[in-house]
């Protein structure tokens, strides 16, 4: 496991969550009409595909059940524009993160680190990498904290890419995918914040086709097999993920953890979920 990658995961990932940990996105999401939350992610989230249509939406995104993304998408495009869509995004998220972070926004140390996880966010190859091409070809921001949002954005889109890679590699489909995560935590399936809602029988249907794969044991919960997948899945993401990062020097690097962890413990002290 490439453990560089796995803890600018750890600091990168509160700062690119910041639409779905905090109510500011959300609030400038609806202030474009929307009333339902999840319209507002599907709006958010594939705006930087444009007028994509549900059944590309759903391959990249690869983690919903059958007819999910059908129903916000196109949708969506009936109240607002994928422009209007990222633009409110950026907005919300800013807002969230200089409440947040505070004076920490202002100082020399957070524009440098806006810099350095730009330059990062914008090194990699974008061949094979669906969502992290669609968000690269946005303007980066003149604001500097929309500016460190929109680099925590790309990497962490760039992360996905890859990690779905890693599941297709692996055999793991996009349910299976929550269960796996879900059991690995120590946390019945049935109870995971983003499979609950699904129908009892389809989720059993999941499941039941993850044992008899030997990942799940008799008694529910991840094999010796099923958890090995999980170890592979998970290293070969933070394989697939330290590509930006090898633009940046080792002192450069170190610097850059130095001035995120602060606000990583920030911004995960404040999320709302």
């Amino acid at each position: 496991m490439n453990s560089m990658a796995r803890r600018m995961f750890e600091l990168v990932e509160p700062i690119g969550a910041i639409p779905y940990s905090a109510d500011e996105p959300n609030e400038a999401m609806f202030a474009l009409g929307f009333t339902n939350y999840w319209d507002t992610y599907f709006a958010g989230r594939a705006a930087p595909l444009g007028l994509a249509t549900a059944e590309v939406v759903d391959a990249l995104f690869y983690n919903f059940a059958p007819g999910e993304v059908a129903r916000h998408i196109p949708k969506v495009w009936r109240t607002t524009t994928p422009e209007a869509a990222i633009a409110a995004r950026q907005a919300g998220c800013v807002k969230a993160l200089r409440r947040i972070l505070g004076d920490h926004v202002d100082s020399p140390g957070f524009a440098r680190a806006a810099e350095l996880l730009t330059r990062a966010g914008t090194s990699a190859p974008f061949e094979g990498r669906p969502m992290y091409a669609a968000l690269r070809a946005i303007p980066i921001p003149n604001d500097v904290v929309a500016r460190l949002f929109h680099a925590a954005s790309l990497l962490r889109e760039h992360r996905g890419d890859g990690h779905i890679a890693a599941l297709m590699i692996e055999g793991v489909g996009g349910l299976e995918a929550h269960v796996l995560f879900a059991l690995d935590m120590g946390m019945p399936a049935e109870k995971f914040g983003r499979i609950h809602h699904l129908p009892a029988a389809q989720l059993s249907t999941v499941i039941d086709g993850m044992r008899d794969r030997g990942l799940i044991g008799d008694d529910g919960w991840l094999s010796e097999q099923g958890r090995a997948v999980k170890q592979r899945v998970e290293a070969l993401t933070d394989d697939l993920a330290a590509k930006p990062y090898e633009c940046l020097e080792p002192v450069e690097l170190d610097e850059l953890m130095a001035t995120l962890e602060p606000l990583a413990a920030l911004l995960l002290a404040a999320q709302d979920w």
